[in-house]
């Protein structure tokens, strides 16, 4: 488990060099019900928060930058600071390590480093739905989950990739033994534009589907969750016990202001793509057509319907560990109150 150990490995070391204890969160089961902001002319000097994003600034952000613009943070009595990670790693490392207070992330890898031992914690969903899909090109023949059988897949070299698409493959009736995985990085749209795989995992339904066709390369997508792969949340918001159970009331006021944040790009997508394009990071300079595409994808799987902006539920955990423990990508068991906090109750 290459990927996932070497950050799992330095979370640790990150973890004695700042003296933290691997102790439970000092809130609870985390069932309290959020309490409204005091008055303005009593309030005290803002609660600082610093927030590592998952990636370079993007659609999925769009919230963040919204919250931040009308004010909600404000609100709140909060300063917010954001953080692009040089590494997609790096976010839930320094969370864990106390580096930062909160860091967007990916359900599957609290998952994994819980069951290691790592006292991280989630305390909202962000993306409901999984963004990672199996994709193949229309111009070849490999149009079903069967047909990838005996193919070349490229891959990040991720065992939890490794296990979604064995998965995919045995749940559609074909036989998984015959698959090879190339490590391809991140580099997803270049491999399967010059086709040296014959398929891909790893790429998002959000961006490299999308870069993919606007390059004239229309691609067959296999979505996972429709082949016995857990509907899991792609990105969740964590932070680690130590900080929640210091910064529980500024974490709670963060929740509330981004939940504003996510109804205000809801309502005003064109101003949302505004905001975000002028937060845009240099090196990785975003596409207007992509992103707004992007968020018309993204909206409706962020909905959390008539419950607040990241809710969670213990159910989607505990299929996830179980699915994860199933595949032996987890050999510990991990208990669902010790992973997340549903401060939105």
């Amino acid at each position: 488990m290459k990927r996932m150990h070497t950050w799992t490995k330095t979370i640790l070391a990150l973890t004695l060099a700042t003296g933290l204890a691997a102790c439970g969160s000092q809130s609870g089961t985390g069932t309290t019900t959020p309490q409204a902001p005091a008055p303005a002319e009593n309030a005290a000097e803002p609660a600082e928060l610093t927030i590592a994003l998952d990636w370079y600034p993007n659609a999925v952000h769009s919230f963040l930058y919204a919250a931040e613009e009308q004010g909600f943070f404000k609100e709140e009595n909060l300063k917010v600071n954001l953080q692009m990670p040089s590494d997609s790693n790096d976010p839930l490392k320094m969370a864990a390590a106390g580096k930062v207070d909160l860091a967007i992330s990916y359900q599957p890898q609290l998952v994994q480093a819980r069951a290691e031992g790592i006292p991280v914690v989630s305390v909202a969903a962000l993306v409901r739905h999984p963004l990672n899909v199996i994709m193949t090109r229309k111009d070849g023949d490999i149009d079903s989950p069967q047909k990838l059988a005996g193919k070349k897949i490229g891959y990040p070299s991720i065992p939890l990739d490794e296990s979604i698409v064995r998965q995919v493959v045995k749940h559609a009736g074909a036989d998984d033994s015959g698959l090879s995985f190339t490590d391809i990085g991140f580099d997803i749209v270049p491999a399967l534009t010059a086709k040296k795989v014959d398929a891909v995992v790893g790429g998002y339904i959000n961006h490299e589907q999308l870069i993919l066709e606007k390059n004239g390369i229309p691609v067959h997508v296999f979505k996972p969750s429709d082949y016995g792969v857990p509907d899991y949340y792609e990105l969740v918001l964590a932070t680690s016990d130590e900080t929640l159970g210091k910064k529980q009331q500024a974490v709670e006021g963060f929740l509330r202001a981004i939940g504003k944040g996510q109804d205000y790009v809801k309502n005003n997508k064109e101003k949302a793509l505004d905001l975000l394009l002028a937060k845009q990071a240099a090196e990785f300079p975003l596409e207007r057509d992509i992103e707004t595409k992007s968020l018309d994808i993204l909206i409706p799987l962020m909905d959390a319907g008539d419950k607040p902006f990241g809710s969670m539920t213990a159910e989607s955990w505990q299929t996830l560990i179980d699915w994860m423990k199933k595949e032996k990508l987890i050999t510990t068991d991990v208990k669902v109150e010790d992973i997340m906090r549903d401060l939105l109750k």
